[in-house]
């Protein structure tokens, strides 16, 4: 089949790289010339995990190109994919939409007869009537189709969640919309046992905001119940194992941390909000989560000034991972930013590390030092915070770290490493959901009795014991 996506963002280039895996002729289009050369000598514009190897091997057996010029694109596309940006517009948090439709005015008058136009980019409800609507001005609307595929790409591990996905929604309200995105996702998800969801087209794009809304309150009660534990002398980890192995609740985003960002959880719960508010529905929980969520991510400096007695004014504080999650160099509502920012008002000098993220971040953040290498980050620094868990990261030598610092204070806001093991370095430690009250020969017991029950396998990557002693 010949497919054309609109947009080589993360949405576009993955998703089109994975059809193309699968087979079909896929051409990518995007207006930024450079983009598109560089994509067609194997640079990619945004760092994912392997999927420069499947661009390479799609591009070399001639399924998968890239153009700027929109006509060549659509020629003979079955199937064309609108993966534009949509991002938030102004404070309110409505999305701009201004792109995506004139991407579909723009291909109008270019698609052949019997196409099927699918709105891949999160979008609110009634995108799609509209995409038909603006279509519709130019070509009659029985030549042409309009549907709703919402994706559910997390960054760092889209190449995966493209190619076996949990489940595939498609949102249609006709019979060829219907046969022709069953045609190009029966096979490979009947395959691998993954279902294909199909429902209304408003339904579909009802389901991407409402999943994404729900994971993000989920986040939100852990690190709720966080603070929670740390006045009871509890441990938020042992706690999230205990709930988690509930099948009716399951173990994935029950991590404490220092709050969600990214492109799509705060967006998206925004946008939702939006959606019920236009609507006259009252979405209460949702709006407690952005809330606390944002208070969340301010709170985090004060931890760090209080680690260091209440005043940071000339101290120099090491950060230690930038970006809104491994594996992704996305800045974007990255929680490194508020704090980075609270921590420069209350007068304290920053040097940041980040494997993958320094260049985006430096487009933000304003008089940061920004260092190679973690070692050299945490030198002469009076604390060090860890903002984002990436392995190379949660592997850190601490005594080499502490051997470079002036005080020897980590604030861990992801739990990556061990208290017990830190503070018997000679760390003074403050960590998320957990207090100093909380036994280690105890926390070594349950480890243990959590091994022999076999759980080890799904408990949280920041709780399992790695071989130097020093990281759970």
């Amino acid at each position: 089949m010949k497919i054309a996506v609109v947009g080589t963002g993360y949405v576009g280039l993955v998703s089109g790289a994975c059809f193309a895996e699968w087979g079909h002729i896929v051409v990518c289009v995007d207006k930024d010339p450079p983009k598109i050369a560089g994509l067609r000598q194997g640079r990619m514009p945004i760092y994912e995990p392997h999927l420069d190897e499947m661009v390479e091997r799609n591009c070399a057996s001639g399924r998968l190109d890239f153009t700027c010029n929109l006509a060549k694109a659509l020629k003979e596309a079955a199937i064309v994919f609108i993966a534009v940006n949509v991002p938030p517009h102004g404070d309110r948090g409505e999305p701009d939409l201004s792109c995506l439709y004139r991407t579909a005015s723009d291909l109008a008058p270019l698609i052949a007869d019997n196409t099927v136009v699918v709105v891949r980019s999160t979008a609110p409800v009634g995108t799609g009537d509209m995409v038909q609507k603006i279509i519709a001005a130019t070509r009659k609307p029985c030549t042409f189709s309009v549907a709703s595929n919402p994706e559910f790409l997390c960054e760092g591990v889209a190449v995966k969640n493209a190619l076996t996905p949990d489940r595939v929604v498609v949102g249609v309200d006709d019979e060829r919309a219907y046969k022709r995105l069953l045609e190009l996702y029966a096979d490979p998800m009947d395959l691998q046992d993954i279902p294909v969801v199909v429902t209304a087209r408003r339904t579909a794009e009802l389901i991407k905001y409402a999943a994404n809304a729900f994971l993000a309150t989920k986040i939100t009660f852990i690190n709720e119940l966080a603070d929670l534990c740390e006045r009871l002398g509890s441990d938020v980890e042992e706690l999230a194992l205990g709930m988690g192995l509930d099948k009716r609740i399951g173990t994935t985003f029950l991590t404490a941390g220092p709050g969600f960002g990214g492109s799509c959880f705060p967006g998206d719960t925004l946008a939702l909000l939006r959606t019920a508010q236009d609507h006259g529905v009252p979405l209460r929980v949702i709006e407690e989560t952005v809330a606390a969520n944002d208070a969340r991510k301010r709170r985090m400096a004060l931890r760090v000034v209080e680690a260091l007695g209440g005043n940071i004014d000339g101290l120099t504080i090491a950060i230690l991972g930038l970006t809104c999650k491994p594996d992704t160099d996305d800045m974007r509502e990255a929680p490194s930013i508020p704090l980075i920012e609270a921590l420069q008002r209350f007068g304290g000098h920053i040097r940041a590390y980040d494997p993958m993220g320094v260049e985006n971040a430096a487009k933000i953040l304003d008089d940061v030092v920004f260092c190679d290498d973690p070692y050299d980050c945490a030198r002469n620094a009076d604390a060090a915070v860890v903002v984002t868990e990436w392995a190379i990261i949660r592997d850190l030598d601490l005594v080499q770290i502490k051997a470079n610092m002036r005080q020897p204070i980590l604030v861990d806001l992801r739990n990556a490493f061990r208290r017990d093991a830190a503070v018997q370095l000679g760390f003074r430690i403050s960590t998320i959901g957990n207090s100093a009250s909380t036994k280690g020969d105890v926390r070594s017991m349950a480890r243990q009795r959590n091994r022999s029950l076999g759980t080890a396998k799904i408990i949280p990557i920041a709780m399992r014991e790695k071989d130097n002693g020093i990281i759970i």
